[in-house]
């Protein structure tokens, strides 16, 4: 008998836009290395590995490289699963507990809820050579835990940039966040995540990438509930409201594909 595993678009309604994630689910816990094999087999940004247990699940992700501490878009794919597939009643919360806490997903009229810790966004340096590689200037340089965050002077700048993968990868930092004010009326700001030492070149939505701007963006427009653009070729939309020390973030998602792992747990 197989493991399942599902494929699903997170943060967008439709099929092939958003960002697919896998989500496997053992029977019971798996060793790392297995894991981190079948993240690589997969080949996605990240790959869920949800186990039941006592207070409701462990939930784990992998990029094709490494482990991550917090990724926001595998774990509305994962709720959004356990959810469809009858593992968690429709009218219950589904409790994840992970390196960052326990973490805990909803549904709404609109989608999914998804209650993340708000992450502080202090002023800071850029590493040596980056700006160079994304190829813009800078209005605001921000280091948000192991992240880079940059703000930059327009959309237009967010969307055009075609940076040096090489270049960033020797940066030593998880990721690199470029963001700006949106100049459409449909949302508040716009974002791309780039994260090469990770293993991911570009990160089609990021969720937790969101827990860093909306803190940011909420002080610089004075709001504490907005709209995100995530401007990857595949694009996605991912709402953010400020609840203290938490961000929740609310999208949807898709299921493209499901089967079972031949081998393994």
């Amino acid at each position: 008998m197989g493991i399942p595993i599902y494929q699903v678009d997170a943060f967008t309604n439709h099929m092939f836009a958003g960002n697919p994630a896998a989500v496997c689910i053992p029977r019971r816990p798996v060793e790392a290395d297995w894991m981190q094999s079948v993240a690589a087999e997969m080949n996605l940004s990240e790959t869920a590995f949800v186990v039941s247990q006592d207070n409701g699940f462990s939930l784990r992700w992998f990029t094709p490289a490494v482990e991550v501490d917090l990724c926001g878009h595998a774990t509305l794919a994962t709720a959004h699963v356990l959810w469809e597939t009858g593992r968690v009643p429709s009218d219950q919360p589904a409790r994840f507990q992970t390196r960052s806490g326990e973490l805990i997903a909803r549904q709404v009229s609109n989608g999914i809820e998804l209650d993340f810790p708000a992450i502080p966004v202090p002023p800071g340096d850029a590493p040596d050579g980056m700006f160079a590689a994304l190829g813009v200037e800078a209005r605001f340089v921000g280091r948000p835990r192991s992240d880079i965050l940059i703000e930059v002077d327009s959309e237009d700048t967010v969307r055009s940039l075609r940076p040096d993968i090489k270049g960033l990868s020797a940066a030593g930092v998880r990721g690199v966040i470029v963001t700006a004010r949106s100049a459409s009326p449909d949302w508040d700001f716009v974002s791309r995540f780039f994260a090469p030492g990770a293993g991911v070149d570009e990160d089609p939505v990021t969720g937790s990438a969101h827990c860093a701007l909306a803190p940011y963006w909420a002080e610089q427009l004075g709001k504490q509930e907005m709209i995100g653009y995530q401007a990857s070729k595949r694009g996605g939309v991912v709402g953010v409201r400020l609840a203290g020390d938490r961000v929740i973030l609310s999208g949807q998602a898709v299921t493209v594909l499901q089967g079972a792992l031949c081998a393994g747990s």
